[in-house]
């Protein structure tokens, strides 16, 4: 007998060895085979074998290929092979096997009462197995055993074959399962540790923001008015370009507007506005008022600065700062509570985003409050500190928003899955009564990151309350509404107030895709290290980072002292 594996892995033929006829032939359809389907392919071939030998021995015997037949899984339905083929068993087990003249259908009874008699039998201990299936070809061949002994010997051969597969099989799920386990710890591990890296503050700007906060102590220069007191009339000058950033990052920041300055083709019409938290303030001011940019008008300002900032004017982000449930969610285990046998990698990383303490931040939140806090302002540009200006973003002032109030890109009209498929389902929880009621899942979604705000159109909706409605009622709801950040409540409130901008304006996903198109990079006019993959952090892309370091000034003392992103 020959069992013959074709190279391709698409069949599998048993046959005779006198070649006759071909005994069993597995067809596999054309496709990739995985080692368990393999595997397990095999363990049932060999199951099978033990009947297929049986018939081989039978040809063997006899050298005739006229009669065949097909064994079967279990040795009760072997048995009935006696009466499914009574002609082949008759002529080839009679005169030989049985020492009897040829009366086929007497042989057939005897043999299925012996069949039948052994089923119910134990298996004598002392009965010698032979050691293959040849061996117990050649020893009928012998006359070496009566009927009821050869019957024995079968069941307990077919009995040792299916005990052993089933421990191979229970030996290959068990390895399978521990290395499934093991897999997924260690990816959790990883994405855990990637989670802790992006939250935590490099050692270098750490010190980066230190020393540059002594420096307001002690340098009477870093603390000059910024901007000076005579170009404090363009601060609410509508014929200029107002951009807003909102950080507690001084590298990232200073990286923000030296892009936009060198990407300006008309600079002395750019004014930046860039608020900060208490802690952070003085070294963002002295950073600024040491390292004047060219033809640009920068204010510093902190949160504290402003008077309109009130707890009774942000109750509910007052609220959300001192929630216990909040802060715990943030701040606290989170892998505690979370079922990991059934949340792929995939989307623990996306819950760990989700958790970023970034989002309990005043400063992340800031951008809801644009009217209140520039109220002499009509339009202006909103960035995150992790993007980088690559062209004139003067064109966004004239971009027709039809009376709407943010002009974004959309992210639900790409081939890219990670970022730019996004709708209302990505983000919500439809399972919940209020979100199901009022929200379609299959809404487009869009981006922050880069935003052009019209501030006149916007005084004129109920988009603050709105947001702090539905912020109020995801805190009822212990936070079960949504999952990402501060974009969500923002989905709702600015619904019906989006106008779609070009999509070559913002790229997203430099912050956690590896894998991009560099010339699609190049090519847009604001690229965002949206993700944990931030290009200060050693688990930024080094392919990507070339991008955002370019506008760091090494030659600065501050930059160069602190050993920030040195190798």
């Amino acid at each position: 007998m020959q069992l013959h594996i074709s190279p391709s892995m698409r069949s599998i033929t048993i046959s005779s060895n006198n070649g006759f006829t071909d005994l069993m032939k597995i067809k596999v359809a054309a496709r990739h085979i995985s080692y368990r389907t393999l595997l397990h392919t095999i363990l049932i071939v060999a199951f099978l074998l033990p009947f297929v030998f049986i018939l081989t021995a039978l040809v063997t015997l006899e050298g005739a290929n006229k009669c065949s037949s097909f064994g079967t899984l279990s040795f009760n339905l072997l048995s009935h092979l006696v009466l499914l083929c009574p002609d082949c068993f008759g002529r080839r087990f009679g005169p030989r096997f049985l020492g009897r003249v040829d009366d086929s259908g007497k042989l057939v009874r005897d043999f299925y009462k012996i069949f039948n008699q052994v089923i119910t039998e134990e298996i004598p201990d002392g009965l010698k197995l032979p050691d293959s299936f040849s061996q117990l070809v050649a020893e009928l061949k012998n006359n070496q055993y009566d009927a009821k002994t050869f019957a024995f010997s079968l069941r307990a051969m077919v009995l040792s074959c299916y005990i052993k597969i089933v421990t191979l099989n229970l030996l290959y799920s068990s390895l399978m399962e521990k290395l499934e386990r093991e897999i997924r710890e260690s990816k959790v591990s990883e994405l855990m540790n990637r989670h802790f890296a992006a939250s935590s503050i490099p050692k270098g700007i750490h010190c980066f923001s230190l020393r540059l906060t002594d420096e307001y102590s002690s340098n009477a220069y870093a603390r000059r008015q910024l901007p000076s007191p005579e170009l404090l009339p363009v601060l609410s000058n509508n014929s200029y370009h107002h951009f807003v950033l909102s950080t507690d990052n001084i590298l990232a920041a200073s990286v923000v507007v030296t892009s936009v300055v060198r990407s300006s083709l008309d600079p002395e019409k750019v004014v930046f506005h860039v608020i900060t938290d208490k802690k952070t303030y003085a070294g963002m001011h002295s950073w600024f008022a040491l390292n004047p940019v060219a033809s640009i008008i920068v204010e510093v300002k902190g949160i504290h600065q402003f008077d309109w900032l009130t707890r009774e004017n942000v109750p509910v982000l007052e609220a959300i700062e001192r929630h216990h449930d909040f802060r715990n969610y943030y701040h606290g285990n989170h892998i505690a509570g979370a079922n990991l046998s059934n949340t792929t990698p995939r989307s623990f990383a996306s819950k760990l985003q989700a958790r970023s303490p970034k989002y309990i931040s005043l400063l992340n939140h800031l951008r809801i409050y644009l009217p209140e806090l520039f109220p002499d302002l009509d339009k202006v540009v909103f960035l995150d500190d992790d993007v980088v200006i690559q062209r004139d973003l003067s064109p966004l002032w004239e971009i027709d928003l039809q009376g709407k109030v943010n002009g974004a890109i959309e992210t639900c009209k790409g081939e890219d899955e990670w970022v730019m498929s996004k709708y209302f389902k990505n983000y919500f929880n439809f399972s919940h009564p209020l979100i199901a009621k009022h929200l379609d899942p299959d809404e487009c979604a869009w981006a922050y990151g880069m935003n052009i705000f019209d501030l006149h159109a916007w005084r004129k909706t109920n988009i603050r309350e709105t947001y702090h409605f539905w912020l109020k009622e995801n805190l009822k709801s212990n936070l079960t509404m949504w999952k990402l950040g501060t974009l969500p409540p923002a989905l709702i409130a600015f619904k019906g107030h989006v106008h779609p901008i070009d999509p070559s304006w913002h790229m997203l996903g430099l912050g956690y895709q590896r894998k991009i198109n560099i010339e699609n990079v190049k090519r847009a006019a604001v690229i965002h290290y949206n993700g944990q993959s931030k290009p200060w952090l050693e688990i930024g892309f080094d392919h990507l980072r070339p991008f955002w370091t370019k506008y760091v000034n090494y030659s600065n003392d501050f930059v160069r002292n602190c050993h920030i992103l040195e190798s």
